[in-house]
């Protein structure tokens, strides 16, 4: 069962409705800079894992009109598209609310101030740290999965920063990843263990511990499982961090 930290009482509580009623999870997004990006690629990533789990998910984006900018770079990052509207009340069955929220939408902690009104989410509260603007210089030509895998390797609480560095080293692991995925795609298919599938749904049913979803991956990588049970494993944790692991399927030597 996915748990998730409630950002209002700082206590892990289910993100699933124990009968699987209809979860809404809504991304309040800012702007269109980076850390507003980090927001929706969260929010994605919830709404894989709750899928996953066999939740029925109905995914809002908060706010008030459409926001062009953000909406396209979400797009190239290969967040799914969010309904564009401000909804109030709740949809058909729905049994939980989870809002997906920058620090800036929460309020500064312990300023004694309140955020506007407007803008406070209902339902659990699921707090996303910003991007450094400082270290965002993102180049045009960058794969955006590059990007994404970047923003994924820290976990959701903690700043990033998106400076070269991080995108060097996303973009070598993404270059790895895909070869090899490729080349074991080669040979025949094995079942992911039961371990290691249990490490990974441990690992993102933790608070959306996605650092940890990428450790059992880089130990995969280079475990002695059969090839085939290797590819399996990337396949499916690839459902939930939508890195196009297996886009060079029939390019290996």
């Amino acid at each position: 069962m996915l748990r998730i930290i409630d950002a209002r009482t700082g206590e892990p509580v289910d993100a699933a409705p124990a009968r699987r009623g209809l979860t809404r999870v809504v991304a309040h997004a800012v702007g269109h800079d980076t850390t507003a990006l980090r927001v929706l690629l969260v929010a994605d990533v919830l709404v894989r894992a709750l899928e996953m789990g066999g939740t029925p998910v109905w995914a809002l984006l908060g706010g008030r009109g459409e926001q062009p900018e953000l909406t396209a770079a979400a797009a190239a990052l290969g967040i799914r598209p969010f309904e564009d509207s401000w909804v109030s009340g709740t949809g058909p069955g729905e049994a939980q609310v989870l809002s997906v929220v920058g620090e800036t939408t929460q309020g500064p902690a312990g300023s004694g101030t309140e955020p506007d009104p407007e803008l406070l989410p209902s339902g659990v509260r699921v707090l996303v740290a910003p991007a450094d603007p400082a270290a965002t210089v993102i180049p045009e030509d960058t794969d955006p999965t590059v990007v994404r895998l970047a923003l994924l390797t820290r976990r959701r609480t903690l700043p990033v920063r998106l400076d070269a560095d991080a995108l060097d080293e996303a973009r070598g692991t993404l270059v790895r990843w895909r070869r090899a995925v490729a080349d074991w795609a080669r040979q025949p298919s094995r079942a992911i263990p039961e371990d290691v599938r249990g490490q990974l749904r441990a690992a993102w049913e933790n608070d959306l511990d996605m650092p940890g979803v990428l450790r059992v991956l880089h130990r995969v990588e280079t475990s002695e499982l059969p090839e085939g049970a290797r590819f399996e494993t990337f396949a499916y944790a690839d459902r939930l961090l939508g890195l196009e692991l297996t886009r060079d399927l029939g390019s290996a030597a």
